[in-house]
Formats: structure tokens, C-alpha cells, sequence
């Protein structure tokens, strides 16, 4: 792992509506993932290119939390169309479908690779998210805890806009 990887377009906020995914991440590997609509993805800048990173997550204006993402097609798996799986670090009593999952993407990790087996990369996802926790602990990382991305309310926002566009009508 580097770690060490600029890339241009990081920070990278985003946000969107958690959908189903493979499943694969809690039954198979044990460490759940959100992941978001091909339209999230599809708006990713084209520097951010297939691997792992690490940053914060929030669902629902709520707590915010360290979090790993892995972008791409999951070679082990074989995938035909690229994700973007987020696994917030941290124990969640149930699914949080059709919930907004607001994140920003600080950090590069390694690139997306592939494994011989599904304890070889449980390993290496395991060792991602221990690597994203020490970056997450810099007083860097932990400025964006308080970034206006997370602190204002997004949906709340919106909806201020669009009554003050027809007050003004």
C-alpha cells in the first residue's frame, strides 16, 4: 500500500441514495458495503480511476464516519459494470437502503487488483481499512469532520432554494 498517490480531483464530494449491490459484502466477506446508482459512479472525475480509497461517510445527516471505497469492477468477482462500494467503518444494527450516503473521498490507498482467493482479499481489505484508520487519525483527514459538506443540511437546503425561487415569483 502507498497511500501516497495524489490525485487531482481529491478531495471528492458526493453524495447519493444507497442501493443494492451484489451482496456479497456481509455474506461473503464479512465487512458490508453501500453502494450507489450507475449515476453516482458515472460522475466520477476520470482521474479517480479504479482502486481503493478512504475518506468519511454520513447517512442521513447523521454521524459521521471513517470510511474504505472501493471503485471499479472487482476483478475476483468479474464484474461488468464499475461500482463504487463504500464500507463505513462502523457497526450499523441494520441496512440503510434508500438512505443518502453523503462522502468525501480524501485519500488513495492501492490500486484495484485481483486475488487468488477469497481469504487473500478479505486480507487485503482488512489491511485497507486499518491503513484508511491511521490516515483518518491526521489532523488533515480530520478537518473535513467539520467541512459545510456534512454540517449543513442538504435535503433542508434544496428545499430553502426552491421556496425562495417562488417567493420571488
Amino acid at each position: 500500500m502507498n497511500g501516497t498517490t495524489k490525485v487531482a480531483s481529491l478531495p471528492f464530494f458526493t453524495r447519493g441514495l444507497v442501493v443494492k449491490g451484489f451482496g456479497r459484502g456481509s455474506k461473503e466477506l464479512g465487512i458490508p458495503t453501500a453502494n450507489y446508482p450507475e449515476s453516482v459512479v458515472e460522475d466520477l472525475p476520470s482521474d479517480i480511476s479504479a482502486g481503493v480509497y478512504y475518506g468519511y461517510g454520513q447517512v442521513n445527516g447523521g454521524s459521521i464516519y471513517k470510511m474504505v471505497m472501493s471503485i471499479g469492477w472487482n476483478p475476483y468477482y468479474n464484474n461488468t459494470k464499475k461500482s463504487m462500494e463504500t464500507h463505513l467503518i462502523h457497526e450499523f444494527d441494520s441496512d440503510f437502503y434508500d438512505q443518502e450516503l453523503a462522502v468525501v473521498i480524501i485519500g488513495y490507498i492501492r490500486p484495484e487488483l485481483n486475488f487468488n482467493s477469497l481469504e487473500e482479499l478479505v486480507s487485503a481489505i482488512e489491511g485497507d481499512i486499518e491503513f484508511a484508520k491511521k490516515m483518518l487519525d491526521l489532523p488533515e483527514s480530520k478537518s473535513y469532520l467539520h467541512h459545510d459538506f456534512f454540517t449543513s443540511n442538504h435535503s433542508n437546503a434544496i428545499n430553502e432554494e426552491e421556496d425562495e425561487t417562488r417567493s420571488n415569483l
